[in-house]
């Protein structure tokens, strides 16, 4: 696994963004762990989870794009740290985008989209907290591509929760399928139960808590190996 995997999830336990308990998901779902990226507060916090994601973007995909997409609400805030943590690590300059609740109808940036305006021929990264049903893929998929002839050369996640989605692989796996284009995390649920427990810092209970869970939960693509 890469320093920076190590690196990130020493950040989230640290920064409170991800924590063991009992928890209900959105999906109704009782979960041993829960990730909550509104929990970057402070500027250090942002400034470092852009860097994390530059790097697992760069790692990924190289710098072969254009354009940073994050979904609105949180997708804004993540799309510019990371653009800004593209520029100082690697030297490269990324363009910005996200997209509106509602479209604007006044002034000078009217539509449906922040930032830069999307071209044809631009080739897009999008960005986004956790996918867990890739929801959020379909309504900004196509928002994207009717905007201009763009290339969505993937999307980088901070989390892989590594559950199923509507079927028996990963909400990851399913976007990828669906939309032609890869998915990547800048860590899953599977690296940091390797990591925690390679460290002494994950204990019996929990470690038991976690795999019942994902027996029933677990993505056929993204064992669990406990």
């Amino acid at each position: 696994m890469e320093n920076y995997k190590h690196d990130f999830i020493d950040f989230m336990l640290e920064s409170g963004v991800l924590k063991f308990g009992t928890f209900t998901l959105k999906s109704g779902r009782i979960s041993p762990f829960f990730m909550n990226a509104g929990g970057y507060e402070t500027g250090k916090q942002l400034r470092k989870l852009g860097e994390f994601y530059a790097r697992a973007i760069h790692d990924q995909y190289g710098d072969d794009f254009d354009v940073l997409f994050g979904p609105a609400y949180k997708g804004i805030p993540l799309a510019v740290v990371t653009a800004e943590a593209y520029y100082d690590l690697f030297g490269k300059e990324i363009r910005y985008c996200s997209d509106r609740k509602e479209e604007k109808d006044h002034g000078a940036d009217q539509g449906g989209f922040l930032g830069t305006k999307l071209k044809d021929g631009d080739r897009v990264i999008m960005i986004e907290d956790v996918t867990t049903s890739g929801k959020s893929m379909e309504e900004t998929v196509p928002k994207v591509k009717n905007a201009a002839n763009v290339e969505i050369k993937g999307l980088m996640v901070s989390l892989d929760r590594a559950e199923k989605g509507k079927g028996e692989k990963s909400a990851l796996a399913e976007v990828s399928e669906l939309y032609g284009f890869p998915t990547a995390a800048i860590v899953s649920v599977p690296e940091i139960v390797a990591s925690l427990k390679e460290r002494g810092q994950l204990d019996g209970e929990l470690l038991g808590r976690l795999k019942d869970y994902y027996a029933q939960y677990g993505a056929s693509d993204k064992p669990l190996l406990l």
